[in-house]
């Protein structure tokens, strides 16, 4: 299998014209039933990205090709369920492993549409949910919408790496730039392997063990910011890179979706909704998580008085490390996965927390891409985040767990919610536009 996959990326590389048509079949055969789970598509889309990242691809080429391609391999699986529902079962394959097809139904059962949701970002799942909900005959609307929603997160989630990489590659860097990039992944990668394990294992303080992790990576952090300068300057220019006007308006929605005038109004609305359905407990822990990591975020960038970075032609006076931005969105996201795992097993509380992720990495990224944050800043916002969020759990669950947040509530949330973001970005896009030129 190793030997195929070399030869794939050696003949990628040497005919690059393919190289489009492999990411969209690679991403539908990922997300396609049976044939996901035979192909190691993950360890495939991540070599095409890589290649592609080298220069062969834009970013915005390469996700909207493995979007395409995902939701085909969804909409194939989906059909395939639908026209024949049970007799899916007397395929040789599906005879031998049973347990493939059953566990899929027990999750789709259970969760219903967010199943498909979730589902998406666990491998053994992800190519045999939507087959199931085409055999439960799940309305074509309601598939077609999580299938779009879901898709556009694994995208990001699966390609952007390799992406990344691949195209830091080409970049002139300078020589101490993947020393600091190795010392500072490592201990990251450590802080996350371990609090991904903690929470697996439900250990009865993993909350406060991943705070205690968490506050030790982001004291380092705070105190070594000086050293990775090389590091700093080059995933900043290789940002700076890809921008365009296109990509330049996408960003700046999503930077003003982590605005602190959009962040209150959302931390207000979500603790009011909880008081208002009786939840005293989650709306503690939420305002907490929201209220600590504003106030320490505030008092950390006057303490370290960071410069930010010399792009925009309206420079920012105010300081940047740590970033408010990428710790607000991170605590807001963070906050809505626990609350959204409560009840469930392990497994999908942690993928509810990753998948909560995914929006605040896009909102504290275009901080970097539009010149106004170092990455080492939002890193340190994002650790800042998730040690008072893990912090503030571990408090809140003292006496009593959190407990499950009912569907209905989040019929409430969710729309509430999305309906507060999208007017809040809207109303101050044309002026943003203006104010982050460089």
């Amino acid at each position: 299998m190793l030997h195929w996959f070399d030869n794939l990326n050696s003949w990628l590389g040497a005919n690059p014209e393919w190289l489009g048509l492999a990411v969209f079949l690679l991403a539908c055969g990922e997300c396609l039933a049976l044939v996901g789970i035979l192909v190691p598509g993950t360890i495939l889309l991540f070599g095409v990205a890589v290649l592609a990242g080298s220069g062969i691809l834009g970013l915005g080429e390469t996700l909207l090709l493995a979007y395409a391609g995902g939701l085909l391999g969804d909409a194939l699986s989906y059909a395939f369920g639908r026209h024949f529902q049970q007799g899916i079962r007397r395929l040789p394959l599906l005879r031998s492993h049973p347990e493939w097809l059953g566990s899929a139904e027990n999750y789709m059962q259970r969760f219903g549409v967010s199943s498909l949701l979730v589902g998406r970002f666990i491998g053994p799942l992800r190519p045999f949910l939507p087959m199931v909900a085409g055999m439960l005959k799940m309305p074509v609307p309601r598939f077609a919408g999580v299938s779009l929603l879901a898709g556009l997160g694994w995208s990001v989630a699966y390609l952007v790496p390799g992406w990344a990489t691949g195209a830091a590659l080409r970049l002139p860097l300078s020589e101490h730039f993947w020393t600091q990039a190795g010392v500072l992944a490592v201990p990251l990668a450590a802080f996350i392997l371990l609090s991904m394990h903690l929470c697996l294992r439900q250990q009865p303080r993993a909350a406060a063990f991943i705070a205690g992790l968490g506050s030790v990576c982001l004291l380092a952090l705070l105190l070594t910011w000086r050293h990775f300068s090389e590091l700093d300057l080059g995933l900043m220019n290789l940002l700076q890179a890809q921008r365009s006007p296109s990509m330049d308006s996408l960003m700046v929605v999503l930077t003003k979706l982590g605005d602190w005038q959009t962040q209150a109004a959302a931390a207000t609305l979500l603790g009011a909704l909880l008081l208002l359905m009786r939840k005293w407990q989650a709306a503690l822990f939420a305002t907490s998580t929201l209220l600590g990591t504003a106030l320490l975020n505030s008092g950390l960038k006057h303490l370290l008085a960071r410069a930010r970075p010399d792009i925009l032609l309206e420079p920012l006076h105010s300081y940047s490390l740590p970033s408010g931005h990428s710790s607000a969105a991170f605590a807001y996201c963070l906050v809505l996965g626990v609350l959204a795992g409560r009840g469930q097993p392990p497994r999908w509380q942690l993928t509810w927390l990753l998948i909560a992720s995914l929006p605040a990495c896009s909102i504290a990224l275009s901080r970097v891409y539009l010149g106004v944050h170092w990455p080492t800043d939002i890193l340190a916002g994002a650790l800042l985040a998730s040690t008072v969020c893990a912090l503030c759990l571990s408090l809140s669950e003292r006496r009593q767990r959190l407990g499950e947040i009912a569907k209905p509530v989040w019929w409430l949330i969710i729309p509430v919610s999305a309906l507060l973001f999208i007017a809040f970005a809207g109303s101050s896009l044309p002026d943003a536009l203006l104010h982050y030129r460089y």
